[in-house]
């Protein structure tokens, strides 16, 4: 018996892993000219990883407070042996991260693989997004410096103006009537309490679910009579060339571009000129921009808001909407619904960048 058989069949006696090895023994991933969108969920799942890893050493060392985030991490970038190179890392893999569920969720929308039976699949995924997004609101925050702090204040702002329950979420996100020290350390609790737990639960069922069905094919094409190739080694080890990669595109951003801590925030002072927050929010930021202050009785902003909850509601069903048994004016709405949301969304990101 080689090594390799006695340390798995010591670890098959004590932890009974047989069955995943039998399930990756016999996975397989289809093979066709748009194989390469596959990995983008891998290499979101590699991120979010690097996430956890980099967080967690920089918790070693933040502290949650008003008085005591800005200069503590102040001192990691500063004093800490390569404090700043995690810092920049947490960073740069945090807007990584988002840009991959992007690419990863927009991919499986154009090709159709949230077809049945796979609609759950699609719906955790968008949920997960959300919660990406969330993970990337929360933490902007946590350095207590300048430019975070008025980018939560006008985010916030935002929330509030949903009708019914916007004074509730307002309070609820600051903690209070202004974006204070009691909002910093509730956010710290978002950031590294229940968003991870959330994102752990929905990220296990969304794995368990895409093992479950396995890979989808584009329309047209049988899953039985697809090429495929085994997913241990074949497509794993593709995977891991790609994550090897990710991880020295990650050291070069940080080394070469480290994140900027900025002046430390002050409750009184004026909001600095051209103030705008991360990317991934400067569609909706610009748009609201656009939008009349009233629109016949009601205001603007307050009608922009549930414009946008209502798309990303649409996004969600959109499964339930374009089935299998649907008509070709269903089908092509559907894409061209997809074709607008990504344009509108490229085209005002830029917008925002370049005014």
């Amino acid at each position: 018996m080689s090594r390799i058989e006695a340390a798995k069949e010591w670890l098959d006696d004590r932890f009974g892993i047989e069955p995943i090895v039998k399930v990756a023994e016999h996975k397989e991933v289809p093979v066709h000219k748009h194989s390469i969108w596959y990995y983008f969920g891998g290499m979101t799942l590699f991120l979010f990883t690097v996430q956890v890893v980099t967080g967690i050493l920089l918790l070693l060392y933040y502290r949650p407070s008003a008085e005591n985030a800005f200069e503590s991490v102040q001192f990691i970038v500063t004093e800490v042996q390569f404090g700043w190179l995690i810092r920049s890392v947490h960073s740069w893999s945090a807007n990584l991260l988002i840009l991959t569920l992007f690419i990863h969720m927009f991919s499986v929308y154009f090709l159709s693989a949230y077809r049945k039976p796979r609609e759950m699949t699609w719906v955790t995924g968008v949920v997960l997004l959300f919660i990406a997004i969330f993970f990337g609101f929360s933490g902007y925050l946590l350095p207590w410096n300048e430019l975070a702090f008025f980018a939560t204040k006008v985010g916030t702002d935002i929330a509030g103006v949903i009708p019914v329950v916007g004074d509730f979420m307002l309070r609820f996100l600051r903690g209070g009537d202004e974006v204070t020290g009691a909002t910093l350390t509730r956010f710290y609790g978002f950031h590294v309490a229940i968003l991870p737990a959330t994102a752990t639960v929905f990220l296990g069922i969304h794995i368990w679910l895409v093992q479950y069905h396995g890979m989808s094919v584009p329309p047209g094409m049988d899953e039985k009579e697809a090429k495929k190739m085994k997913f241990v080694p074949n497509f794993l080890l593709r995977d891991l060339l790609g994550w090897i990669i990710a991880i020295g595109v990650l050291a070069a951003l940080g080394a070469l571009f480290p994140w900027e801590l900025g002046a430390k925030a002050d409750l009184f002072a004026p909001a600095p000129a051209g103030i705008k927050p991360e990317w991934y929010f400067l569609f909706m930021f610009q748009t609201l921009k656009y939008i009349p202050a009233k629109i016949l009785f009601f205001e603007g902003e307050t009608l922009g808001v549930l414009a946008f909850s209502l798309g990303a509601l649409v996004w969600m069903v959109i499964p339930f909407i374009n089935r299998e048994n649907s008509g070709p004016r269903v089908k092509l709405a559907v894409k061209l619904f997809g074709i607008i949301v990504v344009a509108f969304i490229v085209v005002m990101t830029l917008v925002g960048y370049l005014t």
